[in-house]
């Protein structure tokens, strides 16, 4: 078997599915990635890779080495942690990829807290709307509002938040009240591009009672940034409320609350990584905490019930 270098330039490829955008990874060019996958297939007698125009697809071969490579990726990870002895702090890089609402709301607090106790830790957020493919090792961890049902994977609940409807002062002061949800026909909403939503559990136009937004964007952050500049009426994490330094009102809190969750996502060959679970704990601690804190500030900000405007 060749040396534990040639089997991490193989992962590289499979999780990259190409050689540009392994050798991108391992700060390697192309052609030596070229160079290194084939001569592991002469080492092993195999050919792993089926190269088409969509990339190279490992063959039955390849994901068999893939599954052993991974294996003794794991075990070298754990070997680190067992020798950097420091058995109570959190070292090395670890890379979360989250939603852009708990990425701009909550993660950074959160992970600033978890950095300041662990000297030695460096914290990536990978903040884009979309599912993330821990296979590929495009993080170590994901943050999702609906739990995943498929791979082998670590899911674990984080905490409960909270959504209502929401608009700025400055425009409830500019248009009719909204006392009831029938008048938001009258108003203008924001709300996610139809057709880029990548979660069920983000679809909020039936509980608006609307069938379509004017303002739209796949991101969350630039729909909060809609209705901080008066642009309209959305749906809004609470827990992003306070942000707004009090320019930001829930509406009709008594019709229409939503309640959704955040899921802390792993690999399942991460299970016996002290290091990932240590840091998977703290965040999912700090996570239940911060919500639990900015939705209380947003209920004495927001008003409980803020159904008129004026």
């Amino acid at each position: 078997m060749q040396n534990w270098d040639d089997l991490r330039v193989f992962l590289a490829v499979a999780r990259a599915e190409g050689l540009t955008g392994a050798g991108a990874q391992l700060k390697l060019d192309p052609a030596t990635v070229g160079r290194r996958v084939r001569r592991l297939e002469e080492a092993v007698g195999a050919v792993l890779f089926v190269k088409s125009p969509q990339g190279y697809a490992l063959t039955e071969a390849g994901r068999r080495l893939a599954a052993r490579a991974e294996e003794a990726e794991s075990a070298l990870a754990r070997a680190g942690e067992e020798l950097s002895g420091a058995p109570d702090s959190l070292t090395g890089t670890i890379r979360i990829g989250a939603p852009d609402g708990i990425s701009n709301y909550l993660l950074p607090q959160v992970c600033a807290a978890i950095c300041d106790a662990n000297p030695g830790l460096e914290v990536q957020i990978v903040a884009q709307p979309r599912l993330f493919n821990l296979s590929r090792r495009e993080a170590d961890m994901a943050v999702t509002v609906s739990p995943p049902t498929g791979g082998r994977l670590i899911v674990e609940k984080m905490t409960d938040y909270h959504l209502h409807l929401a608009a700025s002062t400055d425009y409830l002061a500019r248009h009719p009240p909204i006392t009831r949800l029938e008048d938001l026909r009258h108003h203008r909403l924001i709300g996610y591009i139809p057709d880029m939503i990548f979660d069920k559990e983000l679809d909020y136009l039936k509980e608006m009672k609307a069938d379509r937004v004017t303002l739209s964007s796949n991101s969350f952050s630039v729909q909060f940034n809609f209705v901080r500049q008066g642009a309209g009426v959305a749906i809004v994490h609470d827990f992003a409320i306070p942000a707004a330094g009090g320019r930001v009102r829930r509406i009709l809190a008594d019709r229409l609350s939503l309640r959704r969750s955040f899921h802390l996502v792993r690999h399942g060959d991460e299970a016996r990584s002290g290091r990932l679970e240590r840091f998977a704990n703290l965040l999912s601690a700090g996570i239940s905490r911060e919500v639990a804190r900015l939705e209380a500030l947003a209920g004495v900000m927001g008003g409980e019930a803020f159904a008129r405007s004026g």
